[in-house]
């Protein structure tokens, strides 16, 4: 599958610890730790040394290699305390003292979380008493998130009024929580009862939430590794290909594709696999004159017809 720089991101941060433990790694014996080639260890290291721990420069990685070894000159620079500058430390604290309010978390976290706060406030000096000026406030997904974690260590069950943005609906159901993460987005991980499944269920898009008195009894499943993002397509799920202009080339940046080849006018002609090509006119009429689905010509069609239903609606609505 190609590489893409989420990936690519993912892997240097892991490379950082890797070289810092092997001074004068064999250029080899590194790729092949990695699953890289050569070529693609040594693109790494062009980038490296362009990273650090600030944005504003300096403390960059002193990182470079000969072709058979790499050397890496300042570990122990970068790996000193880090000092927070005013504004990193102004949005810790708002954020900190935000997530202290959140309704539904746990007293001994909430304590936790405030002499933690208290201590940053005091070293940041007038930093700190600048921040309490500041403040945030939490959309509905706060409340959905507490009634989760709430069912989850009270061992309840769910109702759930939930948007399916697949089918545009609105569903109701009962769910068995598993567990709470977050993968750009929060989600719960349950087992529904209306599927006799599991499924995952985005916060932002619960519309209604109760907790019942039923117990929770979700069946013993082993859980899924998430470190490689929320879906990954499966070597037997139908191929799609889409090709974009250059403004949609971000396409190969989200999404997990098997591959990516240029197009003459800039942009990309990309082959992925997903559980549920349907879910992809979603993307078409995202991309717009930017982009097109080639494949499968069914896929394809229903896309255009999406596309038609939309500028009709347009039409026939009010100037």
């Amino acid at each position: 599958m190609a590489t893409n720089a989420i990936d690519q991101t993912r892997r240097m941060l892991s490379l950082v610890t890797y070289l810092r433990e092997r001074p004068g790694a064999h250029v080899q014996d590194v790729a092949r730790a990695f699953g890289i080639t050569e070529d693609e260890l040594i693109s790494d290291l062009d980038v490296l040394p362009m990273c650090g721990t600030s944005f504003r420069g300096g403390d960059l990685l002193d990182i470079d290699t000969d072709g058979d070894r790499i050397w890496w000159h300042n570990p122990d620079d970068v790996a000193e305390p880090l000092r927070l500058a005013a504004d990193e430390a102004t949005a810790l604290l708002v954020a900190a003292r935000a997530v202290a309010t959140l309704p539904g978390l746990r007293e001994s976290d909430r304590q936790a979380l405030l002499r933690a706060t208290a201590k940053l406030e005091a070293a940041a000096g007038e930093v700190g008493a600048a921040s309490s000026r500041l403040s945030v406030t939490f959309e509905s997904e706060g409340g959905v998130f507490a009634d989760v974690d709430r069912a989850i260590s009270e061992r309840r069950r769910l109702w759930l009024r939930y948007y399916s943005p697949a089918r545009d609906e609105l569903t109701e159901r009962e769910v068995d929580p598993i567990r709470l993460f977050a993968v750009g987005h929060t989600y719960m991980e349950a087992w529904c009862r209306s599927s006799e499944d599991r499924r995952t269920f985005r916060l932002d898009r619960v519309a209604e939430i109760r907790l019942l008195d039923e117990p929770a009894a979700p069946p013993e499943l082993e859980l899924r590794d998430l470190s490689e993002g929320l879906v990954q397509p499966a070597a037997e799920d139908p191929e799609v290909v889409v090709e974009v202009g250059p403004g949609g080339r971000w396409v190969a940046e989200y999404y997990p594709h098997d591959s990516a080849h240029e197009l003459p006018d800039g942009g990309m002609r990309i082959t992925l696999r997903t559980p549920d090509p349907a879910s992809l006119r979603r993307l078409a009429l995202r991309l717009g004159g930017e982009g097109r689905i080639v494949s499968p010509p069914e896929l394809a069609q229903s896309a255009r017809r999406a596309a038609r239903a939309a500028l009709t609606a347009y039409d026939d609505g009010p100037v």
